[in-house]
């Protein structure tokens, strides 16, 4: 996971267990879920999770302008150019 930088891109996805981190340059998307049962498997994907999170603490308190709220626009369609 130290390849993964928030907001750095639109291209990476990581997984934990059965959840995916998607990557956007304006928002972090988590699908899926993850298991965290009692034992050292669960407390694996536990710190997974929480490197995955510290990091993105990190990096939206180092924004200086971080706004109140990002617009997400809804997906628009487009022709196959096929």
């Amino acid at each position: 996971m130290s390849h993964f930088k928030p907001y750095a891109n639109e291209s990476d996805v990581i997984r934990i267990g059965a959840l995916e981190i998607e990557n956007r340059t304006d928002r972090i998307s988590l699908t899926g879920d993850v298991v965290l049962t009692r034992d050292q498997a669960g407390l694996a994907l536990a710190k997974e999770l929480q490197t995955l999170l510290d990091q993105v603490v990190k990096a939206l308190e180092a924004e200086e302008k971080l706004p109140a709220k990002v617009e997400i626009k809804p997906a628009q369609e487009i022709k196959n150019p096929f």
